[in-house]
């Protein structure tokens, strides 16, 4: 388990701190939903997990197999929700040049089944509750 801390800092802006680590990160609403677009949004975040999570599975594999895929690059796009409409992303992995096609075609494999993936095509459970400060 992972904790992670997010301080509301008003106007729309938020903090996280990883607690592990006390990297801290900002975050901002986009500009599209009242925000000023000045940090990551919580639903670029997202799309930010996807494809590093995506790029570490698949270097994770490749390392077993004594692969080199230094230079790989995961870009992600997506379309946030909306009414009836489910989110989209699109990722593209940028390979390295040298890989065989059916290297290519497992590690695209590969990065589906990165915990992120699996995390956001299944069910999750929330615990949510309420503690006055």
């Amino acid at each position: 388990m992972v904790d992670i801390y997010i301080h509301y800092d008003g106007q729309l802006h938020s903090t996280a701190r990883h607690a592990p680590s006390s990297t801290v990160l900002s975050t901002d609403a986009p500009v599209d939903n009242q925000g000023k677009g000045e940090s990551f949004s919580p639903t670029d975040l997202v799309a930010a997990a996807l494809a590093s999570c995506s790029a570490i599975t698949m270097e994770m594999y490749a390392k077993r197999k004594g692969w080199n895929i230094a230079g790989l690059r995961v870009d992600c796009e997506y379309m946030p929700a909306e009414r009836g409409h489910p989110t989209q992303f699109k990722l593209v992995m940028n390979m390295p040049a040298h890989l065989d096609q059916e290297q290519i075609d497992r590690l695209v494999v590969i990065a589906a089944r990165c915990p992120v993936h699996r995390t956001l095509e299944g069910e999750v459970a929330f615990d949510e509750r309420v503690e006055l400060v």
